[in-house]
């Protein structure tokens, strides 16, 4: 009988370390599994922020293309504006001399 209660005791101690053991690979895997799961978040916080400023990048691009293409049609109307006044003004200045004399001439007669 002492000799089955010794093998009973060594079985019950053997257990007792089997539990510990798996409460420790337990622990080990939980804190794994933390790790692991910061790491994803992590991760997929660092792609949003790539993915925005990615985004930010190709809106300033397409921004700075409509910005320079707006002004080098804006520069085509001015020029082309100033190309009416200046005709205009030439028109008038050539027009001026007649109308000063006509002016005389209507103001002489009367």
């Amino acid at each position: 009988m002492l000799v089955f209660i010794l093998g009973m005791a060594d079985v019950l101690r053997k257990i007792k370390q089997a539990e510990q053991d798996a409460e420790k690979q337990l622990a080990d895997a939980q804190a794994e599994v933390s790790r692991i799961a910061a790491e994803a978040r992590r991760q997929s916080v660092q792609l949003v922020a790539d993915a925005t400023d990615g985004s930010v990048a190709d809106t300033q691009v397409t921004l700075d293309a409509a910005r320079s293409e707006a002004n080098k049609e804006a520069d085509g109307v001015a020029k082309e504006g100033h190309k009416v006044v200046e005709s205009i003004e030439s028109s008038a200045a050539g027009r001026q001399k007649k109308a000063v004399a006509h002016l005389l001439e209507t103001v002489n007669s009367q």
